[in-house]
């Protein structure tokens, strides 16, 4: 039987940077990827978004578009053998997107978008849902149960919902800790920490874009493992500063492992 991608009593990750560049780029991240994959238990997953349709700025670079995109994430898959995930905006995308990736992603400000929550769960494959800055822990069932409901019924219906931070006032996110058990113990399917998102500054970066404090990844990432998150999500970059999107708040490459490492040992500590 083939390894859940998104396993409930296994730490997983999901990382790679914020939006798909070139392949040099994508396949340098990826491969870094590949290797850090034996030390983490439930395995990793590479992610990278085709089309990142909710920038702040209006010229801002979104990516290479939705059919380039697929293209180079399977390029990743097939060089790299692991598996890839994706955000869908649109329930037309869906379709194209399973044919590619492994994991299809409902971004946070779409959470609650049902006809996009229905399109992806009848890809059938699995879906990584993240709950919106304004919604409680508990509102994410809503979501969940989209999902599944429009699941074939003989597909492998992995599914899970990810923490990212809620708004603070105008320009920043708190992370509430006790959020991982109750959405657990409501939605019963694996509770990720967004690790990156999570220290995001919307509106607080030059020209009104998104600012970050990427010096607290590492200790709102530990802590969600303390707190019984099941999966980490970590966008990296071998130079963030340079990257074209979510810069601020994305890991540099160099830094990912040893945060990774801590956080299975945690993780490990707390199964004990």
């Amino acid at each position: 039987m083939t390894a859940p991608l998104l396993p409930p009593d296994r730490l997983f990750l999901i990382a790679g940077p914020c939006q798909l560049e070139d392949d040099a780029l994508n396949l340098r991240v990826a491969e870094h990827l590949a290797r850090l994959a034996e030390h983490v238990p439930g395995g990793v997953i590479f992610k990278a978004s085709f089309d990142k349709a909710n920038r702040s700025n209006p010229g801002a670079t979104r990516g290479p578009g939705l059919e380039a995109g697929l293209a180079a994430l399977a390029r990743v898959r097939a060089a790299t053998g692991l598996p890839v995930l994706t955000d869908v905006h649109e329930p037309a995308q869906c379709a194209p997107a399973a044919e590619v990736c492994d994991v299809l992603q409902i971004p946070a400000f779409l959470c609650r978008q049902t006809d996009l929550l229905e399109a992806a769960g009848a890809t059938g494959r699995a879906v990584n849902v993240k709950k919106g800055q304004w919604m409680h822990p508990e509102g994410m069932l809503g979501a969940v149960n989209k999902v599944w409901m429009a699941r074939p019924r003989a597909s492998r219906a992995e599914l899970a919902v990810t923490e990212r931070g809620t708004f603070f006032g105008y320009g920043d996110l708190v992370v509430d800790m006790r959020s991982f058990a109750r959405m657990r113990e409501t939605c019963e399917v694996p509770v990720i920490m967004d690790g990156t998102h999570s220290v995001q500054r919307p509106g607080q970066g030059p020209g009104g874009a998104s600012g970050g404090a990427r010096e607290f990844v590492a200790t709102l990432t530990l802590a969600a493992v303390a707190a019984g998150a099941q999966g980490l999500f970590l966008e990296t970059h071998p130079n963030p500063d340079a990257a074209p999107s979510d810069g601020p708040n994305m890991l540099p490459l160099d830094a990912l492992d040893d945060l990774v490492r801590r956080a299975v040992d945690i993780w490990a500590r707390v199964r004990a």
